[in-house]
């Protein structure tokens, strides 16, 4: 850890980064690096190319994550933050790999190990975890905000701590953040407290979509972009439907098969398409997830692929049968 604490401690303008489409670690990580950052008198970007969902709104300095980059030169070092690769970051990958230092923190055991530094730990329970010791080993005092971050990332990421990966940590950083005056109730009441119509709508037509693969081993449910644009809802929306697929009797595996909203159809019928995979944990989902050249943890992965529906389903349709 001690070169990524000397670089950033030598940086001035540094920027902080997370993947494309957030979930509450990512979104968590980077604001609680962020403001850290910032309280060692760093001029800090914060940084994300998708809309920030609507559950994280209420997380501190949330409104200073903005959505355009300056050009590469303009900064000493990047943070990057809960990505297993640097394309993760969306379309400024290539512009932040030119900066002076890249700092990769992370926690997927699938991580490519890009970047000058590396700080990974695939039995943290969340990079929010990660985030934690190195704002302690930078020596920078935490306060409310940024333990609402920190809690919110790990809350998020271990599934309310039903996940396989809580940990020890997870139950003891967020006592701790209790004392920095996060209220778990009001965290709770943002992230899982209410849904839109439109939500519920949606879910119904996720459930609708439901198959299961011959062996009974494997469910598939499917979003497509005429379902968002029927219920009017957005990617956002879709977080968290997987889990209804994964707890159906006797599956082991769940797949959930998402058209990218801003995909375009080719002629052939193929679609850019995100597939998140949930294991119970007899199977390893990074694995199946790492020959379409995607990533994540033996219980949790997902990976990008352009193709139609149908071949989509067949391939892991094919594959649920050696289960």
């Amino acid at each position: 850890m001690d070169p990524i604490i000397q670089t950033i401690k030598a940086a001035n303008r540094i920027l902080v980064t997370t993947h494309t489409e957030p979930d509450g670690d990512a979104v968590g990580s980077l604001l609680a690096m962020g403001l850290a950052l910032e309280r060692l008198g760093k001029r800090t970007t914060f940084y994300n190319e998708s809309p920030i969902p609507a559950v994280y709104q209420f997380l501190p300095a949330v409104d200073r994550i903005e959505r355009r980059l300056q050009p590469a030169e303009a900064y000493d070092a990047a943070v990057v933050l809960d990505c297993g690769d640097l394309s993760r970051i969306g379309t400024a990958w290539r512009a932040v790999s030119r900066m002076p230092f890249l700092i990769n923190i992370d926690h997927h055991v699938s991580n490519t190990d890009f970047g000058s530094h590396q700080l990974r730990d695939g039995q943290a329970c969340a990079t929010a975890e990660i985030v934690y010791r190195l704002i302690q080993a930078l020596g920078i005092p935490l306060d409310k905000a940024m333990a609402t971050c920190i809690y919110t990332g790990i809350l998020t990421d271990t599934g309310s701590f039903r996940f396989s990966n809580t940990n020890a940590a997870a139950f003891a950083i967020s006592r701790e953040m209790m004392e920095f005056g996060v209220d778990p109730y009001e965290v709770a009441q943002h992230v899982f407290g209410s849904y839109s119509l439109g939500r519920i709508k949606l879910l119904n037509l996720a459930l609708n979509s439901i198959e299961i693969s011959r062996n009974g081993k494997l469910s598939l449910m499917t979003v497509t972009r005429g379902m968002l644009e029927e219920t009017r809802t957005q990617q956002e929306d879709v977080d968290g439907l997987i889990n209804y697929a994964r707890r159906i009797e006797d599956v082991r595996v769940a797949a959930l098969i998402q058209e990218q909203a801003n995909g375009r159809t080719a002629a052939d019928g193929r679609v850019r398409m995100h597939v998140s995979l949930r294991s119970d944990g007899t199977v390893d989902v990074a694995a199946l997830a790492g020959t379409f050249g995607g990533g994540g943890h033996r219980t949790a992965a997902g990976f990008q692929v352009e193709s139609t529906l149908v071949d989509i389903k067949s391939e892991l349709l094919a594959w649920a049968e050696r289960i």
